[in-house]
């Protein structure tokens, strides 16, 4: 079974492709560091809720939605 890091980097990474969106682009709506997305993307980062917040709105989605297909260890 993957991490929650690694499920919700996998699940970013999912949604940003699905609106066709780069991770420049979302890096740039969401307003947090390129290489700090990249690292969310690949599970190597713990973020906090404020930065999956702004990720959320950067993807157009609630916060609860980001967390819908994740499970838990």
């Amino acid at each position: 079974m993957m991490t929650i890091n690694k499920q919700l980097g996998y699940l970013i990474r999912y949604l940003r492709e699905e609106k066709g969106l780069t991770i420049e682009q979302l890096a740039l709506e969401a307003e947090v560091n390129r290489n700090y997305l990249g690292d969310l993307e690949r599970g190597t980062r713990n973020p906090t809720i404020l930065v999956l917040s702004k990720i959320a709105k950067g993807l157009g989605i609630t916060l609860s939605n980001l967390f819908e297909n994740i499970k838990e260890m």
